[in-house]
Order: C-alpha cells, then sequence, then structure tokens
C-alpha cells in the first residue's frame, strides 16, 4: 500500500462521522456489545488502543459487527501493526510515527493515521505521501490555534485531533478547515463500559455523531 493510497482509505474512515471513539477495552466481553452500541449511535470507526491485554480480542470481536469499521490505535512497533492487522483491524492509528512503523503499515496494507504535533514532522510525513493525519496530543500541543497556526502554510494536511479533546472543546477543532474528525473517549466512560449501560453509550454516541464538521 502506498502513502497515497493509505491516506485516501483514511481520509474515507474520518469521513464516516465527526468523532471517532478512542477506546481502553479491559474485558474483551465488552467489545461486541460497546461496538453495537458506538455504530448504533452514529460512530461506526472505532479505534481500540492496543494498551491492555484484552485489546486484541476486543479488535477480533469488534470486527463482527455489521456496520463498524474497527481500527488498532497506540501501534508503536512493527509487530503491534502484524498483530492488529491479523485480529482485523481496517487501519491503525499511531501516537507519532518512525520509519519502521510507516514501513510495517505500508507492507501489511493498513491504512495509518500517523501521528504529528508539529509542522517539522507533519512535513515530513506529508513528504513521504501522507496528507492526513493525527494532530497528537493536541490540548498539550497547543489546542485548537495551534492547529489552526498549522493549516496556513500546510493546507494540504488535513487532521484527526486527539488527546483532550471533550465535549467542550471538539467543535472548536471541527470547524477548523484542515480537520475532518476528532478522537474522543469521552464517548464510552469507563464507569458506563463496566456496568453494561449500552442505551447511555448509544445516546453519548448519538450526541457526538450530530457535531459539525
Amino acid at each position: 500500500m502506498t502513502p497515497q493510497d493509505a491516506s485516501k482509505q483514511a481520509r474515507e474512515i474520518c469521513g464516516l462521522a465527526p468523532i471517532v471513539p478512542v477506546l481502553v477495552v479491559k474485558d474483551a466481553g465488552h467489545a461486541r456489545p460497546l461496538a453495537k452500541a458506538l455504530v448504533a449511535g452514529g460512530l461506526p470507526a472505532l479505534e481500540v488502543t492496543l494498551r491492555t491485554p484484552a485489546a486484541l480480542e476486543a479488535i477480533s470481536e469488534m470486527a463482527k459487527v455489521p456496520g463498524g469499521v474497527v481500527g488498532a490505535g497506540t501501534l508503536v512497533t512493527p509487530q503491534d501493526v502484524k498483530n492488529a492487522k491479523a485480529a482485523g483491524a481496517k487501519f491503525g492509528v499511531s501516537p507519532g510515527a518512525t520509519d519502521a512503523l510507516l514501513d510495517a503499515c505500508e507492507a501489511e496494507d493498513l491504512p495509518l493515521l500517523a501521528g504529528a504535533a508539529t509542522a517539522s514532522e507533519a512535513m515530513r510525513l506529508f513528504e513521504r505521501g501522507y496528507d492526513v493525519l493525527k494532530f497528537f496530543p493536541a490540548e498539550a500541543s497547543g489546542g485548537a490555534p495551534a492547529l489552526k497556526a498549522i493549516g496556513g502554510p500546510l493546507p494540504q494536511i488535513s487532521f484527526c485531533p486527539t488527546g483532550g479533546v471533550s465535549p467542550k472543546n471538539a467543535e472548536s477543532y471541527l470547524s477548523l478547515p484542515n480537520v475532518i474528525c476528532a478522537g474522543g473517549s469521552w464517548v464510552a466512560p469507563a464507569d458506563m463500559v463496566l456496568a453494561g449501560d449500552w442505551t447511555g453509550i448509544e445516546a453519548l454516541a448519538q450526541d457526538a455523531s450530530t457535531l459539525k464538521v
């Protein structure tokens, strides 16, 4: 997969809804009902972070949910990429980017939202052929004003800001011309997942799905 093809597919996935849920799944038994609730609420693109022992099994379970497009987040090594692809991930997300990670995603045909926090990082990825990136950590890197400033000289690059995005500030990001979606964890609070409150999570997803890009 070329970087250009990867970015084309990433753009399509990011265009499915204004918010991509960032999910930390600790119990794979929660994966399928969680995915069903989020998809029913209008958020089909799901990022499962590889931060728990249950993450890969959760990706496998979520991949069985009709209408969902499941990806793997926190990709750091080439082995992460192989494991994610084998589990059924349709896209990947990384906090940053290394040549080894980019090579692995291209070899595995896994579209990647590579992380960038500065103009130089974004330019380096753009030089390789990527024009859809993750802006991370969004709030710690200056928030929407910083991303707006980066967009001035680099209008060719689109971003999915993640990290500190919440209902209070999501629209400040989504209103930017260089933002196509945002990543957020608030649509699947840990306490609601633990309680199996899938109706409540679907309602949160519905609210997030109405945010304007």
